[in-house]
């Protein structure tokens, strides 16, 4: 329930909808049942001799009430689609708006493919069953009891036939919705697996086609989908028993009704049954099975989509792990940074710490280089500067005030992180640029990208920054990606540039090129670069060496090469042959 009221609050806007649905299923359902309790007296009166006047009259009346029935329930599903699909219109908002609040630790609890999941398809089994809540669910069970209570005022021995029925239809039902539930609930993991599989095949399309894993692929995707269809197949072979349920019930009702009351109507020559009571006995056995039948269904969809309840509840509720302090700090000084007796680890449970004993002090406007093998936590340390994750022990500082004292915004404005995985969105080099800073002017933006050695590529382009980027920005180069969100980080003219290994793709000229232009330009920004390579480092003020998530050494390129065997490895591998 309370994952429900959860998914309730999103509702907002659209409770009118809500309530004017439940109002005209409401008065559809009362004219539904009154309908075949005129016809039946109307057969009686015929029987008994009316006049044809009468029996227009009884005629149009009948009519009337069909077509406002009609009106009534035309309304209720207009309103109902307004109220479901605008039920997840805000989910779905609600949701995203959310996951953007989501540190890297709560993002790590959901995987990607998961969200994606629950954004989609479990949303979208939330609009159908909240359409049929409002709608077939507030209908059905009242329209059972509304026939069972006029069937009772015509005639309570001909209404004893659902006394039997009734309870005999809800247990079946009961029972294959319960063998058929832990097969819906198991189809959303799979849901899962399959669009991990589709994400993953999307994003690494090259290194599928490049191994020629196009095969293994496919043969992957199609588990994923023939484990979805196994067990919707074992879910809708139960349910579908309730079919024949449904026709035994109903064949019972009519032999009930057209057996003792063809004895009834004989024995008491007309004067307690007759024909009228009969027809509309039987229509109300038929607005009952009916009923039945809807609400096994609302179960069914109701069970199955209270899974997805659950899952977009689980993200609604989730808590995100940074968040501002009451009175933030609103500025960043400098770009000084300072860790002291640092360590964290990426969950509680984790049992090993992967960074361990970390001090440094950085001055503002020093060039830092950070190297290490993989797995060193090179890039986990530096996720800590812009507060990405938090520390598990200790401190980090920016402009010598705690990253956990300043507001959120301002000191991810301050701190500016080209990641390793470079990313460039769909839209014009422009949109892409502006980024960094939404009101950059285009002097700015050719100003950073000269800066990031973007500008000479840019200009041979047909459209130049007018250029469209494609998703994904397949149609540019890894080394033109890296340099257009070097160019987008400069942008924000930040106190701290990170590039975390995001001069790997570009040729060794052009990285000195872009680590001179830094030191020319932007003497005051604070400037950590992590690299694979001595010679992006060899130059920097400072060079840390991580080994293991703990600090193996640290100091100028001429310090490490005499007093820390890491550095001097790498960089006697890099260099034989007289090559840096």
């Amino acid at each position: 329930m309370s994952s429900f009221k959860r998914i309730l609050k999103s509702l907002r806007e659209f409770k009118k909808e809500t309530i004017l649905t439940l109002v005209f299923i409401i008065g559809e359902v009362l004219l539904e049942v009154l309908i075949p309790y005129i016809t039946g007296n109307l057969v009686n009166k015929i029987e008994a001799g009316a006049e044809i006047k009468f029996v227009a009259m009884v005629g149009v009346a009948v009519v009337l009430a069909a077509m406002v029935s009609l009106v009534f329930g035309a309304l209720a599903g207009y309103t109902a689609s307004r109220a479901s699909a605008g039920l997840a219109r805000n989910l779905r908002k609600d949701m995203y708006a959310h996951i953007q609040d989501f540190s890297f630790g709560n993002i790590d609890k959901f995987s990607s493919s998961s969200l994606v999941t629950r954004m989609t398809t479990d949303i979208t089994n939330v609009q159908n069953s909240y359409m049929m809540l409002i709608r077939t669910a507030v209908r059905a069970p009242f329209m059972l009891i509304m026939a069972v209570v006029f069937a009772f005022i015509l005639n309570t021995q001909l209404a004893m036939t659902f006394v039997v029925v009734i309870p005999f239809l809800t247990i079946g039902l009961v029972v294959i919705a319960r063998y058929a539930m832990p097969a819906f609930r198991a189809v959303f993991k799979k849901y899962d697996k399959l669009n991990e599989s589709v994400e993953e095949n999307v994003k690494a399309v090259r290194v599928v086609k490049g191994f020629s894993r196009a095969d293994y692929e496919i043969t992957k995707f199609d588990k994923a989908s023939d484990d979805i269809c196994s067990y919707f197949t074992r879910a809708e072979r139960i349910v579908a028993l309730t079919g024949p349920l449904m026709n035994a019930c109903m064949a019972f009702n009519f032999i009930f009704v057209l057996y003792f009351g063809a004895k009834l109507t004989i024995e008491s020559h007309g004067t307690t049954v007759n024909v009228g009571y009969i027809t509309t006995m039987m229509n109300y056995g038929m607005q009952v099975l009916m009923s039945l039948m809807m609400m096994n269904m609302i179960f069914v969809m109701l069970t199955l989509s209270l899974e997805s309840v659950k899952r977009i509840a689980e993200v609604l509720v989730e808590t995100p792990s940074i968040t501002n302090p009451e009175n933030p700090v609103m500025e960043v000084k400098d770009g000084s940074i300072e860790f002291t007796d640092v360590n964290f680890k990426y969950s509680e449970k984790a049992t090993k710490y992967a960074l361990s004993d970390i001090d440094l002090e950085i001055k503002s406007g020093m060039t830092v280089g950070i190297l290490g093998g993989t797995g060193s936590s090179k890039s986990t340390l530096i996720q800590l500067i812009s507060r990405l994750y938090d520390v598990t022990e200790g401190s980090v500082k920016v402009g010598g005030v705690d990253v956990r004292d300043y507001d959120l915004k301002v000191l991810r404005d301050s701190v500016a992180v080209v990641l390793q995985k470079n990313v460039v969105f769909s839209g014009t080099i422009k949109d892409n640029l502006r980024w960094g800073n939404p009101n950059a002017t285009d002097e700015e933006m050719i100003e950073a990208c000269k800066l990031a050695q973007a500008d000479e590529f840019i200009s041979t382009m047909p459209e130049k920054y007018d250029t469209y980027i494609e998703q994904g920005g397949v149609n540019v180069s890894g080394g033109q990606k890296q340099r257009l969100c070097i160019a987008r980080a400069l942008l924000k003219k930040p106190r701290v540039l990170i590039l975390d290994d995001s001069t790997s793709a570009v040729d060794t000229k052009t990285d000195a090129i872009i680590r001179k232009g830094f030191k020319e330009f932007i003497p005051d920004t604070t400037k950590i670069i992590i690299a694979q390579r001595i010679s992006s480092v060899q130059d920097a003020d400072m060079i840390i060496v991580l080994d293991d998530g703990t600090i193996s050494g640290k100091g100028t390129h001429e310090e490490l090469l005499e007093s820390n065997d890491i550095y001097r490895e790498i960089y006697e591998n890099q260099t034989k042959g007289g090559k840096a």
